[in-house]
């Protein structure tokens, strides 16, 4: 079962050029499939074998989203293989997930952001790795970054658009338009701005960075000198928010909740919001408009003299 896993994770690189953690995340829900059927033979494996291990993921506690992507993953391999083999039929069409209840994205309120992201221990207020954890924190809600955008970014972009060599980076900081381009999902690029508190805790990162050790331009580093990993950005966030005393506990995607809540509500612009936060679809960005009528709400409670009876 080994080979045709391989041709079609390197079609997913090579042809599709989707990014290595998407190939990986493709590549863990086909294991995970090939365990469920006891290593039988892919085209072996039939419409009621796949409802069998959606039904067995949801008895685990696997939640309807994971199912849900879990099964697109399988479906695209196949639809993939039919092309290769002599495939009756894709076994995971008409395969559905258990419906998914909904929910809204966790966002802080306005002081609770401003406060995690500002807050700094003045016992460590001059030492490198905290001043890397100010610009992070800062950028994330500045610029409602994804955790794997705020990684990939470079202090410089290297080399002219189009140019031959080397791939082009991830994102970067254009600090002279006061922006940081990065490519999101589907390789799609977008420009973002950065605020001026964002600014000017990068300035004072930039300062005290070190170079990098592993030769790269990377603008955030690890303790040891190495471009800084998604996990390591979540473990850092969470150690900080526990340290200044907030409430919840928090993750990089709470903070670009906050960016896109807080943006809507102070300037009702649905479609700026979905184009800072790189959706391809606008359906993704209107569950804000939830959380914008919620804190409408939230006024109006506290507000209207009529609101709540006495």
């Amino acid at each position: 079962m080994a080979e045709p896993l391989a041709a079609y994770l390197a079609q997913l690189a090579t042809q599709r050029q989707l990014s290595p953690l998407t190939v990986a995340a493709y590549g863990r829900d086909l294991h995970e499939l090939a365990q469920l059927s006891g290593q039988t033979d892919w085209v072996a494996i039939g419409h009621h074998d796949i409802r069998r291990f959606a039904a067995k993921l949801h008895g685990g506690g696997l939640g309807a989203r994971s199912i849900a992507r879990k099964l697109s993953s399988w479906r695209g391999f196949y639809a993939w293989l039919a092309g290769q083999t002599a495939l009756a039929a894709n076994p995971v069409d008409g395969v559905r997930a258990p419906r998914a209840p909904k929910t809204l994205p966790k966002a802080l309120s306005v002081d609770a952001a401003v406060h995690l992201v500002s807050s700094v221990a003045p016992q460590r207020a001059a030492e490198p790795d905290e001043l890397c954890n100010r610009a992070m924190f800062e950028l994330l809600y500045s610029s409602g970054l994804r955790v794997s955008e705020l990684a990939g970014l470079d202090s410089v972009y290297q080399r002219a658009p189009g140019a031959q060599g080397a791939p082009a980076p991830l994102g970067w900081l254009d600090r002279a338009a006061g922006e940081v381009v990065v490519t999101g999902k589907g390789n799609k690029m977008r420009r973002v701005p950065v605020g001026s508190h964002a600014l000017a805790a990068i300035d004072a990162w930039l300062q005290v960075r070190p170079p990098a050790r592993d030769g790269s331009n990377a603008l955030f580093l690890s303790s040891r000198a190495t471009r800084v990993s998604p996990r390591l950005i979540q473990l850092r966030l969470a150690q900080h928010g526990a340290a200044s005393g907030t409430t919840v506990k928090v993750h990089p995607h709470v903070l670009r909740h906050s960016f896109a809540a807080h943006l809507l509500q102070s300037s009702g612009d649905l479609r700026a919001v979905q184009d800072m936060l790189g959706h391809a679809s606008i359906t993704s960005t209107q569950v804000y408009t939830a959380l914008d009528f919620q804190h409408l709400s939230a006024v109006y409670d506290q507000a209207h003299p009529r609101a709540k009876p006495k």
